[in-house]
């Protein structure tokens, strides 16, 4: 990610041509949605053949993902599938056995997956709402759907910020700005603290609470993750219009 020093005014993933990867390297490491800016890779990194390993903790199952590109996928089940507490692991067969001798022992994929993951007392209540979320999840559309749904979501704010003259400014290039994170400033690019306070306030009063952007940036941070509804960002927004009519 690259973003400008001043206020990270122009935040954007380079082009992948530009990239310089190691070909001797074990492996290439990335996170697809980073949380604290709003920005998320709509693509695949090619790593010519380098294995690739990356977090989704924030978009898992949010959209469809190849995951025959991947050595390593690994996600906290708390934004998006659940509660905290599991984490899903999903490991090619021919890289699971190689942990590092310093590795902790309930940390060695083959060592679980020998053990059906119950190596160690699991977290059961926690698998369980996972399980709940899955079955939900699978019974509307699967990760499909789901990717139907966050795009109209998102686009529903996106459109709001980008029709407010500049009132409200997303910092994130158009092509990476994340589905999950939603981040914007309030009254200049470079955000007004005052007016921002008194969004956060104001949005605390109908009920929606952490929209605090977070302490690194500042600014506004909607985060829309699946269990988020259609209605819950119609209501986000209606307030963002009202705010924008009696402020600007």
């Amino acid at each position: 990610m690259r973003c400008d020093t001043k206020q990270s005014l122009a935040i954007e993933i380079p082009d992948s041509s530009t990239w310089s990867l190691n070909p001797s390297a074990s492996y290439v490491y990335y996170c697809c949605n980073e949380t604290v800016h709003g920005v998320e890779f709509n693509f695949i990194p090619d790593t010519k053949g380098v294995v690739l390993v990356s977090d989704m903790s924030s978009n898992f199952l949010s959209r469809p993902v190849d995951v025959s590109k991947f050595g390593l996928i690994f996600a906290g089940a708390q934004k998006n599938v659940g509660c905290a507490g599991v984490t899903v692991v999903i490991v090619r067969e021919d890289l699971m056995g190689k942990a590092v001798k310093e590795c902790p022992i309930i940390l060695d994929y083959q060592v679980q997956a020998g053990n059906n993951s119950l190596y160690n007392t699991p977290s059961c209540f926690s698998i369980y709402i996972m399980a709940l979320v899955l079955e939900w999840i699978k019974n509307n559309g699967g990760a499909d759907a789901m990717e139907r749904l966050n795009i109209q979501k998102s686009n529903i704010i996106y459109d709001i910020i980008n029709r407010s003259n500049g009132f409200y400014s997303c910092p994130v290039e158009v092509a990476c700005r994340s589905r999950m994170n939603l981040t914007f400033r309030i009254g200049k690019k470079e955000g007004d603290e005052s007016l921002e306070k008194s969004f956060v306030d104001g949005a605390s009063k109908l009920g929606m609470i952490s929209l605090k952007g977070h302490r690194s940036v500042g600014g506004i941070r909607a985060s829309l993750y699946n269990a988020v509804t259609v209605e819950d960002v119609k209501a986000l927004e209606a307030y963002m219009e009202e705010f924008l009519k009696n402020h600007q």
